[in-house]
């Protein structure tokens, strides 16, 4: 146990030294296997509807002032499954895994009074990296899509830049509302519990006129140990877009505990909300035995076993089965002239229905222009059938055998790549391009010696951060085996 600590607090120092010294976009880095989720980012978008009475509370409301409330009291009520992705607030957050071009996640919830809500989400970008997802319940009238592009940097603290937006539509008033993906920044990498805090402030628009205003009040950061101040709080505001002094409602309190929503008003409190008291409905999916080789749980499953062992061996060596395949997959296409093509999403160069509501608060919007628009293919939707891309797997090998056929474990694709070496050394890769950038190295260290506070350079951590942070996280590390 003593060495694997000491190892992995020199790769998880050398890891942080390093991508303090790259100023661009980190979200295609590969971070060492120890700090990674156990869930891919295209698993994200089921958060938005996870209480699903929540979610579809709006298409039962008759009044469209009422419905804009329900619609932000959901997106406040889904922040923390999202920002924690599932994840107990005191085991912190982890890295989710870097979905690949073209991963699939599908999944549904079933009540007995709202019937079934789906959700398809599918990694649509890899450079830079796009999540599209539709969430839709036919029954009562309500469907959500959207999509998120992120810049990932690092500067002391995690910093994670949204660009996109999702749009909810209720069917029987034939109502939009266009949501806002807020920016993030990761606090306390290493102390026992980092966690994200929100930050800026949005707007939800309504297609009737209504407008819910936030703000959040991000506590002040302490570098790499956390922040002072109240954690997660925020204040909003809701009015109509003719009248914007004239407060409706107002809400403030904490999106991970308790808000309280009040009548403007008249100063009357409507309903004080704590959603840790609202029951987290999981979604049903298919078993990986039937899932498709493209959904993510399937295509991530060795993965996904060696972290749940302490095997980071064993997860680097399956990670780059499904890593290097992508990238050969790239080359081949690149050479043939032809692009991926998404099974459940398409492109298209503007969204008449965000041109029209954006301009309300056009401040608390960004998207990248140059990347497109995402939105839904309903008719691929109601034809595609699995196997979704043949027989060709995300590994870039081909099912059922052939020449281009390896198994998925076999040794030669984890053993002397630029990748693995990386990352086991705690270095960040690129994921389309190990020679992008010259990592910076540190001096070998020699295992098992007490860490010890000492000078170090600015953004980077003391042994003793790095000791305790390994210490909370991977005390269930073992070594694996080769």
């Amino acid at each position: 146990m003593s060495n694997e600590i000491s190892e992995n607090r020199s790769k998880l120092k050398d890891f942080i030294a390093s991508i303090a010294t790259i100023s661009g976009d980190l979200s295609n880095i590969t971070a060492p296997p120890f700090v990674l989720a156990t869930n891919s980012t295209v698993e994200v978008p089921q958060y938005w509807a996870d209480h699903p009475h929540l979610w579809a509370a709006p298409a039962l409301e008759e009044d469209a002032q009422k419905r804009a409330l329900l619609v932000l009291k959901n997106f406040l009520g889904s922040l923390r499954g999202q920002q924690y992705a599932g994840r107990r607030e005191e085991d912190g957050v982890k890295k989710p895994l870097n979905a690949f071009l073209g991963e699939l996640f599908l999944g549904s919830w079933s009540t007995q009074e709202l019937g079934e809500t789906r959700l398809v989400s599918e990694q649509v970008g890899h450079h830079p990296p796009i999540t599209a997802c539709y969430l839709w319940n036919d029954n009562v009238g309500i469907r959500a899509q959207g999509f998120t592009e992120q810049e990932i940097t690092f500067s002391g603290s995690v910093s994670i830049k949204q660009r996109g937006y999702a749009i909810v539509h209720v069917d029987r008033f034939e109502e939009d509302y266009l949501l806002p993906l807020p920016d993030i920044k990761v606090k306390g990498l290493l102390s026992a519990v980092p966690h994200p805090e929100l930050h800026g402030e949005y707007s939800l628009i309504s297609s009737s006129g209504y407008v819910s205003h936030i703000k959040f009040l991000a506590g002040k950061s302490s570098l790499l140990l956390g922040s002072s101040g109240p954690k997660h709080a925020f204040e909003a505001s809701v009015f109509h877009a003719d009248r914007p002094r004239d407060t409706l409602y107002s809400v403030e309190g904490v999106w991970n505990a308790e808000f309280v929503i009040r009548d403007a008003r008249t100063g009357a409190e409507v309903e004080a909300f704590d959603v840790r008291t609202v029951p987290q409905q999981r979604l049903s999916v298919s078993d990986i035995g039937d899932q498709d080789p493209w959904e993510s749980r399937r295509a991530w499953s060795e993965v996904v076993d060696a972290l749940r062992q302490g095997d980071m061996k064993g997860v680097t060596r399956a990670k780059s089965v499904v890593e290097n395949g992508q990238r050969e997959m790239r080359k081949e296409e690149e050479a043939q002239g032809r692009q991926f093509e998404p099974v459940f999403f398409k492109r298209v160069e503007s969204d008449a229905v965000f041109e029209r509501l954006v301009t309300h608060d056009t401040g608390g919007f960004s998207v990248d222009r140059q990347a497109g628009f995402w939105k839904v293919d309903l008719d691929a939707l109601a034809k595609a059938s699995k196997p979704f891309h043949g027989d060709l797997l995300p590994t870039n090998q081909r099912a059922g055998g052939g020449a281009q056929t390896r198994e998925r474990s076999e040794p030669t694709v984890s053993h002397g790549t630029p990748e693995e070496e990386s990352a086991q050394n705690g270095t960040p890769v690129r994921q389309d391009d190990s020679a992008a950038y010259e990592p910076r190295t540190n001096p070998a260290r020699k295992e098992g010696i007490a860490p010890v506070e000492q000078p170090t350079n600015e953004g980077e951590p003391t042994d003793a951060q790095v000791e305790n942070f390994l210490r909370a996280k991977t005390g269930n590390v073992r070594s694996g085996s080769t």
